[in-house]
């Protein structure tokens, strides 16, 4: 049958590629540390500090995830074949629907896991921390800030991703104004550190009774949410801390109580804040570790962008610096402007399918010099 042999054309040019995913993974070194890892949670004491046994079960689990994905690749690898060798002798339509089915969801496993060994930087395993802000524009823009918001929440959702709100104040009219969020989950950082910049709407828009084109602008930054104890030298006297009482639709998320902290680095003009934890001190806590992680990262890209002397990725985010258009009105595409990456299906983006974007991102960002820390 002809669209078995082009299925099977099509299985075997993945051959090579499974192959080499394989070797790059090092699986065997890979294995030898899941015995190492199951042979110290059997030991006495091996509880004794939730912490340090809460990391390594977590290792653990991911090691064991990986490698059983990479086995069950190559096993539904052989079985296509040999299905596609059956329905050649069958000549069987639905044997050929149900390998057709096969095939898709073997290629889009491996693609996922081909992508994940682009992340490879030091803190793409990470948790990720994301501050958007609406631009100028008013309640255009903080309606186009709780659309990007939305987005990213619900991509997290699909990724099996929990997501934890920091900070949130409600735009004046609609949408919000600004928000702070953590997205908790393997590669988190590594995934999302693509969509740092500022995304751009174009639309007619809702709130405009003469029905005009508007355009808006959210800025949206990107960290790691980096736990251990940083060396960064931050002097007392280069901060403001302020407390305030949180309000606004993200309340239900949070502690309506006078203990929010937002801290000003007076020197850079960066300003972080938080509001989700149970006590000031610890809301203080988050903000200084927050702080601290900006600031490394970014005497990371300044340390690059001298490397390099390339400032396409490390310059600061500015209005005219839009990495992203989504257009509604008068037709439809989101385009990329780094990797031009584009679709026309703005709806399935919206509703967290951002996946192309970050896939095109992580493949450019690979092949092009290295100016991210």
């Amino acid at each position: 049958m002809v669209e078995l042999d082009q299925m099977k054309t099509e299985l075997q040019a993945y051959e090579t590629p499974l192959a080499e995913v394989r070797d790059s993974l090092d699986l065997a070194n890979k294995s030898k540390k899941i015995e190492e890892l199951e042979r110290e949670m059997e030991a006495p004491g091996f509880w004794d500090n939730p912490e340090v046994s809460n990391t390594k079960m977590k290792e653990l689990k991911n090691l064991k995830d990986l490698v059983e994905t990479m086995d069950h690749l190559r096993d539904q690898y052989e079985d296509i074949m040999t299905l596609i060798e059956m329905g050649n002798e069958e000549e069987d339509q639905e044997l050929a629907a149900d390998i057709r089915n096969e095939l898709d969801e073997f290629i889009k496993t491996f693609e996922d896991i081909r992508i994940s060994t682009l992340l490879s930087d030091e803190y793409d395993s990470y948790n990720a921390i994301l501050k958007l802000n609406a631009g100028a524009g008013g309640t255009e823009s903080c309606d186009w800030c709780g659309m990007l918001y939305r987005m990213y929440t619900r991509w997290a959702e699909k990724k099996g991703f929990s997501v934890e709100v920091l900070d949130y104040l409600d735009g004046e009219e609609a949408g919000i104004k600004s928000v702070t969020f953590q997205v908790n989950g393997i590669n988190a950082y590594g995934y999302l550190k693509s969509e740092k910049g500022v995304h751009r709407l174009v639309r007619i828009s809702p709130f405009n009774a003469q029905g005009k084109r508007q355009t808006s602008f959210v800025s949206l930054d990107v960290m790691p949410d980096i736990e251990e104890n940083l060396d960064v030298e931050i002097n007392e006297d280069d901060l403001r801390i302020d407390t305030y009482r949180s309000s606004g639709a993200g309340g239900q998320h949070i502690n309506k109580t006078s203990s929010a902290i937002r801290i000003t680095h007076i020197p850079t003009g960066i300003v972080v804040q938080c509001q989700n934890e149970r006590s000031q001190f610890q809301n203080k806590d988050k903000a200084m570790q927050m702080l601290k992680a900006k600031l490394y990262m970014l005497q990371k890209e300044a340390n690059a962008e001298k490397l390099s002397d390339i400032r396409g990725e490390v310059k600061e985010i500015g209005w005219g610096n839009q990495i992203r258009s989504y257009v509604l009105q008068p037709y439809t595409m989101v385009k990329d402007h780094r990797t031009e990456a584009e679709t026309g299906n703005v709806d399935a983006v919206l509703d967290g399918g951002i996946d192309l974007f970050i896939n095109a991102y992580l493949k450019w960002i690979n092949v092009k010099p290295n100016t991210e820390g």
